[in-house]
């Protein structure tokens, strides 16, 4: 099996003209990023999964019924915004959100070698989705970040037999691109007031 990064779009290739991001691009990028919770193995992030999943299709549902207007998701959003009915918008904000959760929890995953993951990932949940939830939500994450795997195991799941310097080199290019992407739709959304991501 080939290594994880060889296998999904980078956001790196994610185009950002002074039009936006590039939607089609996002959505094929963003596809991989939620493959890469099955590599923690045994459902333990199944509920966030499903809730990137379920928000990406909402935004893939515009983008094939709305073509023309979305070929940016700058675009996409402020095609939907004159509609009465917004569905893609909200869906954006809380894709956003989830983006920004994974790619802080694995920033500091790489910064602090010495932390095991799930003590990374309740930092980024912490910091950017513990106020969004309620105590019910709050106390599902809690467990499923203390069900997380240890670092070197995932580290070994994700280079899938391939090189783990190598991998960490894509892993950081990977995040850099993310976080880019992350900041300025962060930016967009809520400097024009579609919705608060963090």
């Amino acid at each position: 099996m080939a290594p994880y990064f060889e296998t999904v779009k980078s956001f790196s290739d994610v185009p950002i003209t002074q039009d936006g991001v590039d939607t089609q691009a996002f959505i094929e990028a963003s596809d991989g990023l939620i493959t890469l919770f099955d590599l923690f193995g045994s459902g333990v992030f199944a509920f966030v999964q499903i809730d990137l999943r379920n928000n990406l299709d909402g935004v893939r549902r515009r983008y094939q019924s709305h073509p023309g207007s979305s070929q940016t998701l700058e675009g996409l959003v402020q095609s939907e915004a004159h509609e009465q009915q917004r569905y893609a918008i909200p869906c954006l904000v809380r894709f956003v959100r989830g983006l920004a959760f994974t790619c802080r929890a694995l920033q500091n995953m790489q910064e602090d070698t010495k932390s095991e993951l799930h003590i990374c990932f309740k930092r980024s949940y912490d910091e950017i989705l513990r106020h969004h939830h309620t105590f019910l939500i709050r106390s599902l994450v809690a467990v499923a970040i203390r069900a997380v795997p240890r670092r070197n195991d995932f580290y070994t799941r994700i280079a899938q037999g391939g090189s783990i310097t190598k991998l960490d080199a894509e892993l950081t290019k990977w995040l850099l691109a993310l976080d880019v992407i992350v900041k300025h739709l962060r930016e967009f959304l809520e400097n024009g007031g579609y919705g608060r991501v963090i």
